[in-house]
C-alpha cells in the first residue's frame, strides 16, 4: 500500500513532530470528487483559501472512518485478565464522536458501559478503544449501540453487559427540525442488566458525581 508521510515541526527547541499516513491514490481520488463538489455549490476551488481543501477534507474523512480498518475483537483480547472479581465495572462518561450515516454530519456526546466479569475482566482503557472502532464508522446511534454491547458480551463472556449512550446530532440540530437542544438516548444490556434491580442499580450509578 502505498503511504504519505507528512511531517510537520514547529521552531520551538523542544520540536513537535506529527506524522500523517494515509493511502495517497485515495486521498488523490477522494481530492478529485471534493474538488467537483466545490464547484458543484458554487464555490471556486482555485481561489487561494480553498486550494488544499479537498485534500484536507479528504484526509478528515479517513481519520474519521477509520473504525473500518480496526479489530475490536483484537483490541479486547489483547488486555483480558483471569480476575475472580464479579461486582460491576463500569466506565461512565466515554466521549463519542461519529457520523450520521444519513446525512454524514457528526453526533457526539458520552457513552456508559458496564460489565460484570465472569472469571475475566479487560483493561480499562481497552473499552473506549472499543467505542472508537464503532464510532469511527458511518452509523446510527442505535446501532453503534448494540455493537458496543455485542463486542463485549462475544468476546468477554461476562454476567451481563449494560451500555447507554446519549448523543446530540447535528442533522437535527443544524437543518431539518432544528432542534438544538435535543438529545437522543440509547440503551443496550444482556444477561443480568435484563433484571430490573441490576439495570437500576447501572443507571443510577452512571447519573450520579463522586463527591
Amino acid at each position: 500500500m502505498a503511504t504519505e508521510n507528512n511531517q510537520f515541526t514547529d521552531d520551538d527547541d523542544e520540536a513537535y513532530t506529527k506524522i500523517d499516513r494515509y493511502n495517497t491514490a485515495i486521498i488523490e481520488n477522494l481530492s478529485a470528487h471534493y474538488k467537483e463538489v466545490l464547484k458543484q455549490i458554487g464555490e471556486d476551488p482555485e481561489r487561494e483559501g480553498l486550494l488544499k481543501t479537498p485534500e484536507r477534507v479528504s484526509k478528515a474523512l479517513l481519520y474519521l472512518t477509520q473504525g473500518y480498518a480496526l479489530d475490536a475483537k483484537e483490541i479486547l483480547q489483547s488486555a483480558m485478565f483471569t480476575e475472580e472479581y464479579s461486582q460491576m465495572v463500569i466506565v461512565k462518561d466515554i466521549e463519542v464522536y461519529s457520523m450520521c450515516e444519513h446525512h454524514m454530519l457528526p453526533f457526539f456526546g458520552k457513552a456508559h458501559i458496564a460489565y460484570i466479569p465472569n472469571g475475566k475482566v479487560v483493561g480499562l482503557s481497552k473499552i473506549p478503544r472499543i467505542v472508537d472502532v464503532f464510532s469511527r464508522r458511518l452509523q446510527v446511534q442505535e446501532r453503534l449501540t448494540n455493537e458496543i454491547r455485542d463486542c463485549l458480551q462475544e468476546n468477554l463472556a461476562p454476567l451481563g453487559v449494560g451500555v447507554v449512550m446519549e448523543c446530540r446530532h447535528l442533522c437535527m440540530s443544524m437543518r431539518g427540525v432544528q432542534k438544538q437542544n435535543s438529545v437522543t438516548t440509547t440503551s443496550a444490556f444482556t444477561g443480568e442488566f435484563l433484571e430490573e434491580k441490576t439495570r437500576t442499580e447501572f443507571l443510577n450509578l452512571i447519573a450520579s458525581k463522586l463527591s
